[in-house]
């Protein structure tokens, strides 16, 4: 037998038996029956229409009987994913490519010079610093040590402007709820008391006196998890003095607003404060803290737009605003008469969306340009100097030093190419490597492509798509559709070690940015919001359309993945077209969208959403799409595992869990319907390591065993 051909039939000898044993595997996969969950006679009238709500005991995150709803199916969950044979190749693969060192771009405070570092698989960053760059290194602070399993995390951090204190955010288990702790940053001692209960903050320090921080009052009965916050209030925590005692800046009771935030300009002359109902538009007011007992000056008084103050020279303002520029632009005007009247043009908009941020001296205009960054530096009277030389095409972010900064430090990343730090002269325009990644990945096997794909009602949408070099369009692939489309939000591209188990097993990674996001400004996003939701549902369709009919896929192999306002995505358009993918996974998702108002600071995403209070139309309209309302029984849904945390205090897990109970009643057919329900972790950020890893295994290992697919382990 000639020796190739010999070879060749010996791999597909084993390639058949790894399939056979997949698919045996999967034949021999044991479904645990879902746990009975209870069932009210809970209606809801609105504008006249009575709508069941079977399952609101679940909005309990307090009671026995929810915790015991969240222990069963966590069971079930677990026993399912148990019997898949390739999960913990999967687990051991994800651990191996996780444990390399990580280091982010380093920032000056004081007298040191400050980096975040992870050994690799650590659950939390740690914070060294150094005096000067040959300045020997020394940890400064430690999250891992915050509590024995790795779910306190830090969550925020605030220098005064000599670097001498420093004010710290934690967050225990993932909540938004926040404790804030200050340090003498010399000598890496407490000082003060720890302030409570602090929510949906930043930390603007006024000299070494003290900081503003924003919190709500603590809802007074029921969940501090799920009860409404609504009146965001503005404090000043004067140094060794009680909470109790901190004065009322702006908000409460005399100037009600929903979310309130506070930054001093780099000389701390001024109090910029920025007040708003939603998340999108925002009052701007200004105070000058030279002047005693001086009164804020409203600049924008009205939430229409958004805009903010990113830098000073003396009384001379530089604002970045998108009134009358839905792209946005940068503005000047002066202290002694700031209103919107009296705005000079600074930067002007363009076609493509700006997003300014200042250092050296010098403005740097980061734009978007088709979701990917362009970036422009100005001076101070808005004359252009230089485009700035990026590495390729993807995600630069980090422009920011202070004034007298001669440098600064930029990142660069996209779907093939691990994140690399640049140490970038100011003067000159000259970039160098700073840091790159020791992860073991080599991105030369791997490419990313953008297309622009069109939607129901003739509209250009771009999509990144990113596989190996040299795959098949024969609709075989194994494919991650993944998609967000709200809040002005934009996907730029991004390198994410979890998506290495994917494109290794020759499978595809599409990023589609839909309308609702930020990609092309502010007209993108309204096309995206309110009675015009939809229109995000129709592009992710699309998307999931194109990828079947170029064949890099079929619905077979297809899986589409979302969080959040992208959980909402991902449950809107598997109750629409429910035989076009394979495998759903809506996570930490917004699926209730009659109720979602009534929970923590949900009140605050009408601007996107609408309410179903508002009327009969807006009712109508979000009744129809909600995916918690669209199921129907006796409907052959995707195999769909659905994630959320018993601690996220921003998309309540009660979305999560009424859906999934729903899901696996309505359910027809052998998919499997689970939740997997994180305990002590949030809506996202600050998870550990470890649990990250958890997810991202169950995730693939998921999505591979329901697509009938082999895993190939990877040395």
């Amino acid at each position: 037998m000639n020796r190739n051909l010999g070879v060749m039939l010996l791999a597909l000898s084993l390639g058949a038996c790894q399939q056979q044993k997949v698919m045996e595997s999967k034949k021999d996969m044991v479904l645990k029956p879902y746990p009975t969950t209870e069932k009210t006679d809970q209606k809801d009238s609105y504008f006249g229409v009575v709508v069941d709500d079977p399952y609101r005991w679940l909005e309990d995150d307090l009671s026995d009987k929810t915790k015991q709803w969240v222990k069963a199916e966590n069971e079930v969950t677990e026993d399912y994913l148990a019997q898949i044979p390739f999960r913990e190749n999967i687990r051991k693969r994800l651990e191996d490519l996780w444990n390399y060192e990580k280091e982010t771009a380093p920032f000056k405070e004081g007298d040191y010079i400050y980096y975040y570092k992870n050994d690799g698989l650590q659950n939390q960053y740690v914070l060294y610093r150094k005096k000067g760059e040959e300045g020997k290194e020394e940890l400064f602070l430690d999250p891992n040590k915050f509590s024995d399993d790795g779910t306190t995390s830090l969550a925020g951090i605030s220098f005064s402007k000599d670097g001498s204190l420093v004010a710290y955010q934690i967050s225990e288990g993932g909540s938004d709820w926040r404790k804030v702790i200050v340090l003498q940053a010399a000598e890496n001692k407490v000082i003060g008391d720890t302030l409570i209960d602090v929510k949906f903050s930043g930390l603007a320090w006024h000299g070494n006196e003290g900081f503003y921080y924003s919190s709500y009052d603590k809802p007074k009965g029921g969940s501090a998890l799920s009860g409404m916050t609504d009146q965001h209030k503005l404090f000043f925590h004067k140094l060794n003095t009680p909470q109790n005692t901190d004065k009322l800046v702006f908000g409460g009771s005399t100037t009600p607003r929903r979310y309130i935030g506070a930054s001093l300009t780099e000389d701390e002359r001024f109090l910029v404060v920025s007040a708003a109902n939603t998340t999108s538009g925002n009052e701007l007011y200004i105070k000058d803290l030279s002047v005693p007992n001086g009164n804020f000056i409203n600049v924008v008084g009205n939430m229409e737009k958004n805009h903010y103050v990113i830098d000073n020279d003396g009384t001379k303002l530089f604002i970045y605003t998108e009134l009358n520029a839905p792209n946005g632009k940068v503005v000047t005007t002066d202290f002694a008469n700031p209103t919107t009247a009296n705005w000079q043009d600074l930067i002007k908009e363009t076609d493509q969306v700006l997003s300014p941020s200042t250092g050296g001296g010098k403005i740097f205009a980061n734009y978007l340009k088709d979701a990917t960054s362009l970036v422009k530096q100005y001076d101070r009277s808005g004359k252009l100097e230089r485009e700035i030389e990026l590495p390729g095409v993807g995600t630069a972010a980090g422009f920011g030093a202070k004034l007298q900064e001669k440098e600064l430090y930029y990142s660069f990343t996209n779907y093939v190419n691990p994140g690399t730090i640049y140490r970038y002269d100011i003067d000159s325009g000259k970039s160098d490597v700073y840091k790159t990644s020791a992860i073991k990945f080599d991105p030369s096997k791997y490419e990313s492509k953008q297309v622009f794909y069109t939607s129901k009602d003739g509209t250009k949408v771009p999509m990144i798509i990113t596989y190996k070099k040299g795959i098949k369009l024969d609709g075989s692939n194994p494919t991650m559709l993944y998609g967000y489309g709200g809040f002005n939000v934009s996907l730029t591209p991004s390198f994410s070690t979890s998506n290495v188990i994917l494109l290794e097993q020759g499978g595809v990674y599409a990023v589609a940015n839909l309308r609702g996001g930020g990609e092309y400004g502010e007209n993108w996003h309204l096309a995206g919001t309110k009675l015009k939701k939809q229109n995000v549902f129709d592009d992710f369709i699309a998307a999931a359309e194109y990828l079947i009919q170029e064949k890099y896929t079929s619905s077979a192999k297809l899986a589409i993945s979302g969080g959040s306002n992208g959980g909402l995505l991902v449950g809107a358009c598997m109750t629409q077209r429910p035989t076009l993918y394979k495998v759903a996974f809506p996570a930490v998702g917004v699926l209730d969208m009659l109720r979602y108002h009534k929970f923590t600071a949900g009140a605050g995403w009408a601007f996107d959403y609408g309410t179903a209070d508002d009327s009969k139309e807006m009712f109508d309209y979000l009744y129809k799409y909600s995916p918690y309302h669209a199921l129907t029984p006796n409907t052959a849904y995707p195999a769909t595992m659905v994630t959320t945390a018993d601690h996220d205090d921003r998309v309540v897990p009660a979305h999560s869990f009424k859906f999934a109970a729903r899901l696996q009643e309505y359910n027809k057919g052998d998919n499997p319907v689970l939740i997997r329900i994180d305990t002590k972790a949030g809506h996202g950020a600050g998870k550990s390591t470890a649990m990250v890893i958890a997810e991202q295994t169950d995730k693939w290992a998921f999505m591979f065993q329901n697509m009938n697919l082999p895993y190939a382990e990877i040395n």
